[in-house]
């Protein structure tokens, strides 16, 4: 599958020295970067999750501990 990336300057700029310091092809990179963000999005939304979770278990200790 193929699509099109509209970049700028600031982006050209990063991507090139991506491509010279990693020695993989701007395609890899841009793949990478997306996947990594992906990732992170996960992530970040089992552990908020998680925390509301434990503070909807652990709330009413938390603050009676936060009041001593």
């Amino acid at each position: 599958m193929a699509f099109t990336v509209r970049t700028d300057e600031a982006l050209e700029r990063a991507l090139d020295e991506l491509v010279k310091e990693e020695g993989l092809s701007r395609q890899e990179i841009i793949r990478r970067a997306i996947l990594d963000r992906y990732e992170r999005a996960g992530h970040a939304k089992k552990i908020a999750d998680s925390t509301d979770r434990m503070v909807e278990r652990w709330g009413d200790v938390l603050d009676r501990l936060g009041s001593v």
